[in-house]
C-alpha cells in the first residue's frame, strides 16, 4: 500500500527531474490557447476577406496576398524558428513569439490599407514560426509520464486539427456581429493571456550543449521553402505553365536539395537528418503532409459550397464544420491515450487516413441542392473521427524520443510539414478546381439556358471531382504511411528521457 509520504516523496523527485511537474496541466492550458491562435489564423480571416476588401478597396489579384502572406512566411520560418527556441531556450522564444504575434495583429486590426494589412499577415506568420515550435517543444519535454504525455498530445493534436475549423466559425460570427477587423483583434486577448500564464509558470533554463547556428542551411531551407509556398500560391493565379511559377518551383527543389546535401556534411545541422531517418518519426512528417492538403481542401470547397449553393450566413456556415471539429478533438484525445498504447501507429495512422478519405468521397456526393443532414453531416463525422485518429498520435511520435536539444527542431518540422502541406494542398486543389469550372461551362454553354444556373452547376462539379481527387491523397497517405511506419506499439515510455532545456 503506497503511504502518503511515499507519494510526496515521489513528487519531489518529479519536481527535481522537471520543473514544471506540479504546473503541467496548467501550462497545458496556456499552449493550447497558443496554439489554437496559431492554427485558427490560417483559416480566420478567409471569411471576412470580401469584407475587409470592401473596407480597404483592394483588387481580386491582391486579395490571395492576405493569406498567402501569412502562410509564406510562417512554412518559410519555421525551422529557424524551432532551431533559435532550442539555442535560446523555449520559454523566452515562446513568449516573445506570443508578443510579437499579438503586436502584428493589433497592427493588422488597425490597416488602413492593403500593404499595412498584409505586411501585419507577414509578421505575423514570422512570430507564429518563433511560437508553434516553442510551444510544441515544450510540451514534448514537460509530460513525461506515459499516460499524461498521452493525454496532453490528445488534447494538443485536437486543437491542431479543429483550429481551422475553429478559426471558420469564429470568424464568421466577430466579421458578422463585430468587425472584420476582430478577426485580428482578438489575438491579442489570447497572446495576454498566454503571456501571463508563460511568465507565472515556465521556467528558463540554460541547454548544457549549445550547437553553433547553421547559418548556410538556414538560408537554404529558409529561401527553398519560400520558393515552394509562392510557387503553388501563385499557380492559383497565373497558372502551372507560368514561367515565373515554374522557376520558383524548380528553385525549391534545387534549394530544398542543396540544403540536405549540406545537413548531411556539416557539424552543426539546423536539421538534423537522424530525425528525418527514424521510420516512425519520417512517416508522422510524411503524413502530416498528405492530411493537411486534403483537410484545406475540405475547408476552402465546403465553405464556398455552404454559403454560396446552399446559402448559409457566415455563422451558419462555421457551425456547419463544428461536429467535425468537435470529433477530431475526441478522437485525438482517445487516440493518444487509448489507442497509441495499445495500437500499432501501423494500423492506427493509415486506419484514420482510410476513414477520412470514406469522409471526402463521401462529400464528393454533394449536388446542386443537396441537404446538410444527408451528406454534409455525416461525411464530416467520418472526416474528424479519421483525423483525430490521425493528428495525435502523428503529432506524438514525431517528437517521441528525440534528444532534448532537438526537441524545438523536430516540433518545427512537424509544424513545417503542416503548414507547406495546407498551402500546396490549397493552391493544387484550386487550380483543379479552377480548370474543372472552367471545362465544364465550355462543354455545357451551348444547350444552357440559364448562365447563373450554369455556374452553380460548374461549380458543384468543380467541388465533387476536387474531393474525389482529395479522397485519393487521402488513400495514397494511408498506403505510404502503411509502408514506412514500423509495426509494433510505441514504446511511450521513451518520453521520459525528453527531459531537457526549457
Amino acid at each position: 500500500m503506497t503511504s502518503a509520504t511515499d507519494i510526496r516523496l515521489a513528487d519531489e523527485v518529479a519536481v527535481q527531474k522537471n520543473p514544471h511537474h506540479a504546473r503541467r496541466w496548467w501550462i497545458l492550458a496556456v499552449l493550447g490557447i497558443a496554439q489554437l491562435m496559431v492554427v485558427l489564423d490560417a483559416t480566420i480571416v478567409n471569411i471576412a476577406l470580401p469584407t475587409a476588401q470592401s473596407h480597404l478597396g483592394f483588387s481580386d489579384t491582391d486579395r490571395q496576398w492576405i493569406i498567402t502572406a501569412y502562410s509564406l512566411a510562417f512554412g518559410g520560418l519555421l525551422l529557424i524558428g524551432g532551431r533559435v527556441a532550442d539555442l535560446v531556450g523555449r520559454k523566452w522564444a515562446f513568449v516573445v513569439g506570443l508578443i510579437g504575434f499579438g503586436a502584428a495583429s493589433a497592427l493588422g486590426g488597425a490597416a488602413q490599407s492593403f500593404a499595412m494589412l498584409a505586411t501585419a499577415r507577414a509578421v505575423q506568420g514570422l512570430f507564429a514560426a518563433l511560437l508553434a515550435p516553442a510551444a510544441l517543444a515544450l510540451l514534448t519535454v514537460i509530460f513525461t509520464d506515459p499516460s499524461e504525455r498521452g493525454k496532453a498530445f490528445g488534447i494538443y493534436g485536437g486543437i491542431a486539427g479543429g483550429g481551422g475549423a475553429i478559426g471558420l466559425l469564429l470568424g464568421g460570427v466577430l466579421t458578422e456581429y463585430a468587425s472584420w477587423r476582430w478577426t485580428m483583434y482578438i489575438n491579442l486577448i489570447f497572446a495576454v493571456i498566454a503571456v501571463v500564464g508563460a511568465l507565472l509558470w515556465l521556467h528558463h533554463g540554460v541547454a548544457e550543449r549549445r550547437p553553433k547556428l547553421d547559418l548556410p542551411g538556414t538560408v537554404l531551407v529558409t529561401a527553398g521553402l519560400f520558393s515552394l509556398v509562392y510557387g503553388f500560391s501563385r499557380a492559383e493565379t497565373a497558372g502551372w505553365g507560368d514561367a515565373l511559377t515554374l522557376g520558383f518551383l524548380l528553385g525549391s527543389v534545387v534549394l530544398l536539395t542543396a540544403f540536405f546535401a549540406l545537413q548531411a556534411r556539416t557539424k552543426s545541422p539546423l536539421l538534423p537528418l537522424r530525425l528525418l531517418l527514424d521510420r516512425n518519426r519520417g512517416g508522422a512528417f510524411l503524413v502530416m503532409i498528405f492530411a493537411s492538403a486534403g483537410l484545406f481542401a475540405v475547408f476552402l470547397f465546403l465553405t464556398y459550397y455552404l454559403q454560396v449553393n446552399l446559402h448559409y450566413s457566415q455563422v451558419a456556415s462555421g457551425l456547419a464544420f463544428l461536429p467535425m471539429t468537435l470529433l477530431i478533438i475526441v478522437a485525438s484525445a482517445l487516440g493518444s491515450t487509448v489507442l497509441l498504447r495499445n495500437v500499432s501507429p501501423k494500423v492506427m495512422i493509415p486506419s484514420g487516413m482510410i476513414v477520412a478519405g470514406v469522409g471526402i468521397a463521401w462529400l464528393a456526393q454533394i449536388g446542386l441542392h443537396t441537404s446538410y443532414v444527408s451528406v454534409v453531416l455525416p461525411a464530416s463525422l467520418l472526416i474528424g473521427l479519421g483525423l483525430g485518429v490521425v493528428f495525435a498520435p502523428a503529432f506524438a511520435i514525431s517528437t517521441l524520443g528525440v534528444a532534448p536539444d532537438d526537441a524545438g527542431i523536430a516540433s518545427a518540422t512537424v509544424n513545417t510539414v503542416q503548414q507547406v502541406g495546407g498551402s500546396i494542398g490549397t493552391a493544387l486543389f484550386n487550380t483543379i478546381a479552377a480548370s474543372v469550372a472552367g471545362n465544364y461551362v465550355a462543354a455545357h454553354l451551348a444547350g444552357a439556358t440559364d448562365p447563373q444556373t450554369l455556374g452553380a452547376a460548374a461549380a458543384v462539379h468543380s467541388y465533387q471531382v476536387a474531393f474525389w481527387i482529395a479522397a485519393g491523397v487521402y488513400l495514397a497517405g494511408a498506403v505510404i504511411s502503411a509502408i514506412v511506419l514500423r509495426p509494433g506499439v510505441v514504446d511511450v515510455a521513451e518520453a521520459e528521457h525528453s527531459v531537457g532545456m526549457l
